[in-house]
């Protein structure tokens, strides 16, 4: 159950009780919202909590906003500082996953984006892991992933997650821990709700932005880590159906999926079937990454707690 006490509701910090609203609002009935995912790392040598990429996160969240033409009434400065001043008051020493999300707050039965009142809310609660294990096997769904000129996969729109939501229960339903999504052109575009790599002689290869992909955070730390720090090639390239079934590795990456190596795909293993290098050090520098430990990266963290 979730262990959270409060959350962020019309301008202050409230009792978690006290963040409700009306079955009639627009958003709940028509999904006419965006939303961020942020994780928040605790650090017990440091006794600090590190909020990751939050500032990356605020903007995205922005962006969204004009996409869906909803109006944000606070900075990303404001909205970082609102996260702190939430997580200070819930005295987290945990990991932890952050939910601000924009809304249609009218009552009202409009299926329509202007002309109606945007509002902002945000909570957190404690979280592990998103996909358990250390690796995974995964399918390829049936579901095809929408496209840009559909619902637009670079906004993080609440409605858009129905379509992840069919994947993803499909995949669990058929054995599988998670959904391989292709796009309308059939070239794999992402996980239900993750960004997805493959390692083919050496190089990392992952769908370009015009693949009808979320623009992940988390695969853009990824490409910075691969390239910058572990000296691997990266490359956005579409890639094919078949093309997952030759790779030598591939593995997930998202908020919360963190970075998740993939074993098997339908039913095929991926490489020798277990995780592979290029994975490995990827999810051992990540877990270093976010709580703090790599200080050529510490300006991704964010602290939460006032030092004594």
């Amino acid at each position: 159950m979730p262990n959270n006490r409060f959350a962020f509701f019309n301008g202050e910090i409230v009792p978690i009780e006290q963040a409700q609203v009306s079955v009639m609002t627009n958003a709940l009935n028509y999904g006419t919202g965006c939303f961020e995912g942020i994780r928040g790392y605790w650090n017990p040598d440091h006794q600090q909590l590190y909020v990751f990429c939050l500032r990356e996160h605020m903007e995205r969240l922005h962006r969204s906003a004009r996409i869906l033409m909803m109006k944000l009434p606070y900075s990303t400065e404001e909205l970082c500082q609102i996260t702190i001043e939430l997580l200070r008051r819930e005295a987290f020493r945990e990991d932890v996953y952050i939910r601000p999300l924009l809304y249609k707050s009218d009552p009202a039965i409009a299926v329509q984006l202007h002309g109606l009142t945007d509002s902002f809310t945000m909570f957190a609660v404690g979280f592990g892991q998103y996909l358990a294990g250390s690796a995974i096997k995964a399918c390829i769904s049936s579901w095809r992933r929408i496209d840009d000129n559909i619902i637009p996969s670079r906004a993080k729109a609440c409605g858009a997650y129905l379509n992840s939501a069919l994947a993803k229960s499909e995949a669990l339903l058929n054995g599988y821990d998670e959904a391989i999504v292709l796009s309308n052109d059939g070239h794999v575009a992402e996980a239900s709700a993750a960004n997805l790599f493959i390692v083919r002689n050496g190089v990392l290869i992952t769908p370009p932005t015009s693949g009808d992909i979320l623009e992940g955070i988390t695969r853009q730390v990824v490409m910075e880590l691969a390239r910058n720090q572990l000296g691997i090639p990266v490359r956005e390239a579409p890639i094919d159906r078949t093309e997952l079934y030759v790779a030598e590795e591939a593995f997930f990456c998202g908020t919360g999926a963190e970075i998740k190596p993939i074993v098997e795909i339908d039913r095929r293993p991926i490489g020798d079937g277990t995780v592979g290098p290029i994975g490995r050090m990827l999810v051992n520098l990540y877990a270093d990454v976010v709580r703090g430990r790599v200080k050529k990266y510490q300006h991704w963290c964010t602290p939460v707690y006032e030092l004594a």
